[in-house]
């Protein structure tokens, strides 16, 4: 319209604002104390969730449900299985701790076990690797304090599941509902913060690897 006089040009605008200022804004949808408090949770859960073992807390968010029948519990067997599926994954968190990476002479990534003697490959493949080599991956105790920590942290995570809440404690007082939403918050502040004090070179199996 580089032709076209600028009367003509006014008129165009003065026709496209009336319509542009009959649209809308759109507005966020205002949410409620229990939907600003699940998604809270579910954030705080993601992050705890981080310094777990992938594969046990995927096994763990995909199977309570399934065993507690979404927080019904309707039998002695399904807390029975659902206590077991706990304490499997708390194992697993424990034992993955101790767990090892490190890359062969082909540059494939190997896992191990980490042992007081060094580490002892279990992926198979016929991958092997030096004794004094081996000996660096030896079992420490800040290995055992971390693998205590991911327990704990796990059992927060437990305690933000609300599947799992309503399976054990499904009229649970008003103290013990505030209790239950505070105390996974505290414990994982500070089980992040030893971590953080108290860090891990370890790059285990569910754990992020390393570039070297």
């Amino acid at each position: 319209m580089e032709g076209s006089s600028p009367s003509l040009q006014s008129a165009v605008e003065e026709q496209r604002q009336p319509l542009l200022g009959n649209i809308p804004t759109p507005r966020k949808p205002n949410k409620t104390p229990g939907q600003k408090a699940i998604r809270k949770t579910f954030k705080i859960s993601a992050h705890l969730a981080n310094l777990l073992p992938t594969g046990s807390v995927l096994s763990f968010q995909i199977l309570s449900p399934v065993f507690t029948h979404e927080g019904q519990c309707r039998s002695f067997l399904s807390r029975s299985m659902t206590a077991g599926l706990l304490g499997l994954c708390g194992f697993s968190c424990f034992v993955l701790c101790l767990t090892d990476s490190f890359r062969d002479e082909r540059g494939k990534v190997r896992y191990g076990l980490a042992t007081f003697r060094g580490i002892q490959v279990i992926d198979g493949g016929g991958a092997t690797i030096s004794p004094e080599e081996a000996a660096k991956y030896k079992l420490r105790f800040v290995d055992f304090f971390h693998a205590f920590l991911s327990i704990v942290v796990f059992a927060a995570v437990a305690l933000f599941d609300q599947n799992v809440v309503r399976c054990f404690y499904p009229t649970s007082s008003d103290k013990a509902k505030e209790l239950l939403s505070t105390l996974p918050v505290a414990v994982g502040v500070i089980c992040s913060l030893l971590f953080v004090a108290f860090p891990t070179k370890r790059h285990g199996i569910g754990f992020p690897l390393s570039r070297t």
